[in-house]
């Protein structure tokens, strides 16, 4: 998953530090704690909804509270914190999200756990962009890539050990032990920060009518719809991956390597996306992908219906799910690029919110969905993909 780099969140001036390239580990600690804080509530849904008494698809409304939040909230974040010392932004956005983190680890009650997903939400949508930012400020140009290389790190070690990882410590210690476990990540990271980040200035304020005014170009409101579409096609059946799995045979002490063969084909697909994108284009990667992703939960609905246990294959078929769900993200980006080359970093922030957009509706999705059989849920996200494909087709020009 591609770090946005928000319009009217640009990287401040360059600052002359010998270790900025060093300093940047921390921001991937960061990125790492919040894209874990955005995944892990997939692996131990059926806990939650057991504690909190209540149904499986109520569950999942903590994923799309989340998704949506995070999506809605991003632009009218970055307005509103833009003239805040980047330092301070960052330290307490982790705060934040530590103490939401802490605070859906102590709920009571679902409703209460819902309202600490928001303001969870919220904190990661105030850290993420402006790590990036501060990432390219903190070292020279020629070295910016590589900056930008290791926060992105955080979010792809996060996509592939996350979800696996809080369903491992959830077996052994219970789902409100694995929320600690991210509040403590987000603390040692909000420490870090503010003892290695350099201080650096806030931003000019760009007002929020500005920032969407971009969407009146009818080439840029063309591409996005389909981050939305394909995300959802991707996420209708990741919420519930955990029982979906199950359905398919997969025992409990196995579903972390399978999700963690998920978490490897996302890193591949995303990184494989960039080199293909500029060798191919990104129609052709996108095609491909969307392909891949309508075959894989195809495969998975046709296996759901027959009632086979394959683990082998569930295996290499969630490898393929990971890489479709996300080679889209890089291919979209240099649409959108070309489309608005003067607000690149407006279209890629939007691009953003669209992917959390996406995964909340197919979190919404697949909740409904799931109540008439893990058959019915992973064809209708198949036949998204496929809907994707067509739309990509359509408005490829």
């Amino acid at each position: 998953m591609s770090i946005p780099v928000k319009a009217g969140s640009a990287a401040p001036a360059h600052v002359a530090d010998r270790n900025g390239l060093r300093r940047t580990g921390i921001l991937a600690l960061g990125t790492f704690a919040v894209g874990t804080d955005s995944f892990i509530l997939a692996g131990f849904l059926p806990d939650v909804a057991g504690t909190l008494d209540v149904s499986l698809a109520g569950a999942g409304l903590a994923v799309t509270v989340f998704a949506a939040t995070y999506a809605l909230g991003s632009p009218v974040l970055a307005t509103l914190t833009a003239r805040l010392a980047r330092r301070t932004l960052l330290v307490s956005a982790l705060l934040v999200l530590a103490l939401a983190n802490l605070g859906s680890a102590l709920a009571p009650a679902f409703g209460i756990l819902l309202a600490t997903r928001i303001v969870a939400a919220l904190g990661a949508a105030a850290f993420t962009p402006n790590a990036a930012a501060v990432a390219s400020a903190l070292v020279p140009p020629r070295a910016r890539a590589r900056a930008l290389a290791v926060v992105v790190g955080g979010l792809t070690v996060a996509t592939a050990l996350g979800v696996p990882l809080g369903q491992q410590v959830t077996e052994r210690m219970g789902w409100r032990s694995a929320l600690i476990g991210v509040a403590v990540v987000c603390a040692v990271a909000a420490a870090g920060v503010a003892a290695w980040v350099p201080a650096l200035p806030g931003n000019p304020v760009v007002p929020l009518a500005t920032r969407l005014a971009v969407l009146r170009d009818r080439s840029v409101a063309a591409v996005l719809p389909l981050t939305v579409l394909g995300m959802g096609a991707a996420y209708t059946g990741y919420a519930y991956a955990v029982p979906a799995l199950g359905a398919l045979g997969i025992g409990a002490s196995d579903t972390a390597w399978v999700l963690g063969l998920y978490g490897v084909g996302a890193i591949a697909g995303n990184l494989s996306s960039g080199y293909a994108t500029d060798r191919f284009g990104p129609v052709a990667v996108l095609t491909s992908g969307y392909a891949l992703m309508a075959g894989s939960l195809g495969a998975m609905a046709v296996l759901a219906s027959t009632g086979a246990r394959l683990p082998v294959l569930v295996g290499v078929l969630a490898l393929g799910w990971g890489a479709a769900t996300w080679c889209q993200t890089p291919a979209q980006q240099h649409r959108l690029i070309a489309a608005a080359p003067a607000e690149s970093g407006l279209v890629v922030a939007l691009n953003a919110s669209c992917i959390y957009l996406g995964i909340g509706a197919g979190s919404v999705l697949g909740g409904v969905t799931l109540g008439h059989g893990v058959t019915v849920m992973f064809g209708v996200a198949a036949a998204l993909a496929l809907a994707a494909l067509g739309y990509l087709r359509v408005t490829a020009r």
